[in-house]
């Protein structure tokens, strides 16, 4: 068993550097139970927004380690090490591995901010408590999901029951790396599968080091695997392979529609797939409270560098509030100004790659020559740093068809849109391919009902944003995706029903 890398959290941006400087970092894949470099040989650096050094190489996968990654989960899936365990059994172990999460916080925090640019104050508050929490709750109720018995006549019993769907691939994003696989590896580890998890190549560092976890806490060798690499390598590979039956996905709305072809072309895998958003983020002018108002609002565009599927990218303000509202949104930005992820007072860290910050920064330039107005932020800070920072930003005078405000651009970025009844505001909120969450601001409560239930989102929070836990599905209507994380509509994913029927003589 290992140790965590401290007993005490650090509390300063030096005890967070000066851990960093001590942290050893694993960058093979973890096949079978063991560490290893990709067949191929070949290798990519992992380097840190916060300051653009090399943090570690790290194999890059491709057709050969997907081969053999499925051989293995598979063999362990067949033989029933971890598959015909009694959910009771693998319950228990999966709450060793929450455990060891938690023991192991420090070091994984670090990780994920080292490695994606997210703030330390972040990774250690909410990720890492929120990946534990995710493997304990499914855990916990793994062995209270009980078959079905059919009406049936005297003479017969008709059963249904759920069993394991076989060998799952899951492929996760980089803004949540752990969190968005604690989402997938919970209900598929629960129900009794083999899991191979392809992080994605711009923060793979967690998943390594969970996988390890995961083992040490009892999950046997081979349910469990780690594939870094590209999504167009091994990413392809595991979409294709004719021997995993579930392919489950975080992502962008364009990879989800190619790994939808991918499973067309192979076996006709299972495809579950949470996809893009640009969720609209309504307040009226009967708001019970404008500032908290617009503090969330603030905090749905900076939270996380922007870098948010549910973020609410699109602000609708009714018209007669508009201009008050944005002085108190462009107040609330003054507490998510970028700074030194390490540095436990930041509220912004860095965007998580060179090619993500060109990405926002073409966005910021279209949006004004589209003729929005800039209002706040909208500019590079920090470069003498080495790392990749960037302002919140803030247009007014947005119209809905302008790109700003259709596409998702995945950074800190809001577009101001107005609206002059509830109708107007139900008809530009909808008016997106995206369908993944929405909130509504408003003191009536039958305006509260009315405008959510015309939403056309998987999730619509009232008078607050980003809200719910692991007892409420999330996921997306339209092209933000099919199926639901979390809760027990999770399990859905990694099941296949049975009908088994007995005729008693």
């Amino acid at each position: 068993m290992s140790d965590p890398v401290v007993s005490r959290t650090p509390d300063t941006q030096e005890d967070w550097q000066a851990l960093a400087d001590r942290l050893s970092i694993e960058g093979r894949a973890r096949i079978n139970g063991t560490y290893q470099w990709a067949e191929n040989g070949e290798t990519f650096a992992s380097v840190s927004p916060v300051d653009g050094r090399e943090l570690a190489r790290v194999a890059s996968c491709d057709q050969a380690d997907a081969n053999q990654a499925v051989t293995a989960a598979r063999g362990a899936f067949e033989r029933g090490i971890w598959s015909r365990q009694p959910p009771t059994h693998r319950k228990a172990v999966l709450l060793r591995f929450a455990e060891l999460i938690e023991a192991h916080g420090d070091e994984l925090a670090l990780l994920e901010t080292l490695d994606m640019g997210k703030p330390i104050s972040h990774a250690r508050a909410v990720d890492v408590p929120a990946t534990a929490r995710a493997i304990r709750w499914t855990a916990e109720a793994i062995d209270k999901v009980y078959g079905e018995l059919a009406a049936t006549p005297h003479d017969q019993i008709g059963m249904i029951s759920r069993e394991p769907v076989g060998v799952v691939a899951a492929i996760v994003p980089w803004n949540f790396p752990m969190i968005m696989a604690s989402w997938k590896i919970a209900p598929a580890l629960a129900t009794g599968n083999s899991v191979i998890l392809k992080p994605s190549e711009k923060s793979p560092l967690t998943a390594i080091r969970l996988a390890a976890l995961a083992e040490e806490a009892g999950v046997p060798a081979g349910v469990f695997n780690v594939l870094p690499g590209y999504g167009h390598t091994v990413g392809k590979a595991l979409a294709l392979h004719m021997d995993v039956d579930c392919l489950v996905f975080t992502g962008s709305t364009s990879v989800a529609k190619q790994l939808m072809i991918y499973a067309g072309q192979s076996n006709m895998k299972r495809v579950w797939l949470e996809a893009g958003g640009k969720s609209p983020n309504i307040v009226f002018a009967d708001a019970p409270d404008l500032k908290k108002a617009a503090a969330e609002a603030a905090s749905a565009i900076a939270f996380n560098q922007g870098e948010v599927c549910t973020a609410g990218s699109r602000l609708l303000v009714e018209e007669s509030i508009r201009n008050e509202f944005i002085v108190l949104i462009r107040d609330a930005l003054k507490t998510w100004r970028p700074g030194h992820p390490l540095d436990p007072a930041t509220t912004c860290g860095a965007i998580v790659d060179q090619a993500q910050l060109d990405r926002i920064i073409e966005y910021i330039d279209i949006g004004q020559a589209e003729g929005a107005t800039l209002v706040e932020g909208g500019k590079r800070v920090m470069e003498e740093t080495g790392g990749l920072f960037i302002q919140p930003t803030v247009f007014d005078g947005v119209q809905n068809t302008m790109r700003i405000a259709s596409e998702e651009i995945f950074g800190p970025v809001l577009s101001v849109i107005g609206f002059r009844s509830a109708e107007e505001a139900i008809a530009i909120a909808n008016d997106t391919i995206y369908g993944l969450a929405a909130a509504v601001w408003t003191s009536n409560l039958s305006t509260a009902h009315k405008t959510a239930k015309a939403l056309r989102a998987g999730s619509v929070w009232i008078n607050h944003y980003d809200g719910g836990d692991m007892t409420a599905p999330f996921g997306g209507f339209k092209q933000s995706g099919n199926g639901r994380d979390k809760s027990l509509h999770a399990f859905d994913k990694y099941t296949e029903l049975k009908a088994t029927w007995l005729l008693i003589d």
